[in-house]
């Protein structure tokens, strides 16, 4: 009898496990990709479009000591044939990119269970499938568990005004031209403040005091000269003290002619002079104008994402602008970050992350999905006060791909100029995180494509230390021995502090007002 019910109840618990995941395609014509959503606990990737699931397959996620984080991500660069410069070069085919530290989605081996240094492995041939159908800024989720976007509907979702969406790419265009004209316009203003700066400089002040003293000079010469003539004794003492006379007289009369005439022409030189450098400043601030709503215009044009973060209390905005970065990737616009209002800011929230699959009706389709239990979906964008000018400047032209974010979580130390939004989730192991180098902070050096007058905001990052267990003085991942970082939740701000005890990595932003 134990014997059979040992034998029973084993073949009850393999009943219970649930089926390994096989590599499916949905049935029917397969639209771009919006999301993937990478289940740690199935060990399985999704990949959907606007109409639902496209592509599923099984997958190999970090082991334990070196997990994938699961968080909220999205591509930021692609490499057909990659090979690590962590892991002895080895062979990454159709690498996808979601942080600048090393976590990607690649083709590799699949053992059936977690077995990577913390990336995302899919199957060879089913990461080659998908690598040339997504694209960068595409977003990628990776949940504890195993959710699946559900149909949402909220009055705090975006909706977009038609007349806008539609008048949204002739005004980008029309302010484009309007930008070029400017900056033509200031680079001639420039030239011409240069010129009359230079022709005014021979009248400064400075100039004529120089010229004044070459007078007083020569002055003093002449007298010198009749002196040395009222006392010549020799008629050639006399000849030579003559010559010298009509020389000094000569070089005065020259010099009170130069002086007398730099007075008369000062003022008027130096007046252009500061009318041209007012013009060019003139110039130059219309064409930053322009420039910023050209750009402002274009981005229009793009998916926009939110993140409202219940840790920081600020809400934060990113759009693609599509620009390349030499050392690769795309660089992301982030000139929109404001306190945001929160209800019960003390209370979880949970991560709930809602996307605007495709056009309907009535203005976007959205769905959602949570990857972290905190309060529901609804009473979430509930508890959000989104500030109505920011409302005003991305809502009308939203477009299908946008998405809001809601989390307990900070953005990642990995969120910067060339990525979307990172957050991870703090109560979930990070070890395939947090055992790679963080990215390298931007120096001054890269602000110089936020100086060029396109109206980009850049963020940058505050490296954290990989070899510690803990931030912000609560030790992550039950170990209490782990060091402690930056000593008090949030950098001091106590009325950001997490009751959760979440930790997330925290970001720091260089980034111009908007």
């Amino acid at each position: 009898m134990v014997t059979l019910a040992s034998l029973t109840g084993g073949a009850a618990a393999k009943q219970q496990r649930p089926a390994a995941t096989v590599e499916a395609t949905a049935p029917r014509a397969a639209g771009e990709p919006i999301m993937a959503i990478v289940s740690i606990k199935a060990q399985k990737v999704t990949f959907y479009d606007a109409d639902g699931w496209i592509y599923r397959a099984p997958v190999s996620s970090g082991v334990k000591g070196r997990e994938t984080p699961a968080g909220v991500f999205a591509l930021i660069e692609k490499d057909k044939d990659h090979h690590s410069t962590l892991y002895d070069d080895a062979w990454m085919p159709n690498m996808q990119r979601i942080t600048w530290n090393g976590i990607a989605l690649h083709g590799g081996p699949l053992p059936g269970y977690a077995a990577s240094h913390g990336c995302v492995r899919m199957p060879y041939d089913f990461a080659e499938k998908l690598f040339d159908r997504t694209r960068i800024g595409m977003r990628v989720i990776i949940a504890p568990n195993d959710p699946a976007p559900e149909d949402f509907t909220h009055p705090a979702l975006f909706v977009p005004n038609a007349q806008a969406i539609a008048a949204a790419p002739a005004r980008a265009e029309k302010l484009a031209r309007e930008a070029a004209d400017a900056a033509k316009l200031a680079d001639e203003a420039k030239k011409a403040s240069v010129a009359a700066t230079k022709e005014a400089a021979l009248f400064t002040p400075a100039s004529l005091r120089k010229l004044e003293r070459a007078k007083t000079r020569t002055d003093a010469e002449l007298a010198f000269a009749d002196k040395t003539l009222a006392n010549a004794k020799t008629d050639q003492a006399k000849a030579r003290a003559e010559d010298l006379k009509q020389k000094a007289a000569a070089k005065a009369a020259e010099a009170t002619s130069q002086f007398e005439a730099a007075q008369g022409d000062a003022k008027p030189k130096l007046d252009a002079a500061a009318a041209a450098k007012d013009a060019a400043k003139a110039a130059e601030t219309k064409k930053v104008d322009t420039q910023k709503a050209a750009t402002e215009a274009k981005l229009a044009l793009e998916p926009v994402s939110v993140y409202i973060s219940r840790a920081t209390q600020k809400l934060y905005v990113r759009r693609n602008t599509h620009k390349p970065w030499a050392d690769g990737g795309e660089v992301f616009d982030s000139s929109i970050e404001v306190p945001v209002t929160i209800r019960d800011p003390d209370q979880p929230i949970g991560t709930h992350i809602f996307t605007a699959m495709a056009r309907n009706d009535t203005g976007l389709r959205w769905t959602e999905v949570t990857i972290d239990d905190g309060d529901n979906a609804k009473n979430a964008l509930d508890r959000v006060t989104i500030p109505q000018d920011v409302l005003d400047r991305i809502a009308p032209t939203a477009v299908p791909r946008s998405s809001i974010i809601i989390s307990d979580e900070p953005l990642s130390a990995e969120t910067n100029y060339r990525t979307e939004f990172v957050a991870v989730l703090s109560n979930q192991p990070q070890g395939g995180f947090i055992t790679r180098k963080p990215t390298r902070p931007m120096e001054t050096d890269d602000m110089v494509a936020s100086g060029d007058g396109d109206g980009f905001g850049f963020f940058s990052q505050r490296s954290w230390n990989p070899q510690s267990g803990t931030q912000y003085g609560y030790p992550q991942y039950g170990n209490p021995q782990a060091p402690t970082q930056y000593g008090s939740p949030y950098y001091g701000n106590p009325q950001s502090a997490n009751p959760r005890r979440r930790g997330g990595q925290y970001y720091w932003q260089s980034q111009q007002d908007w």
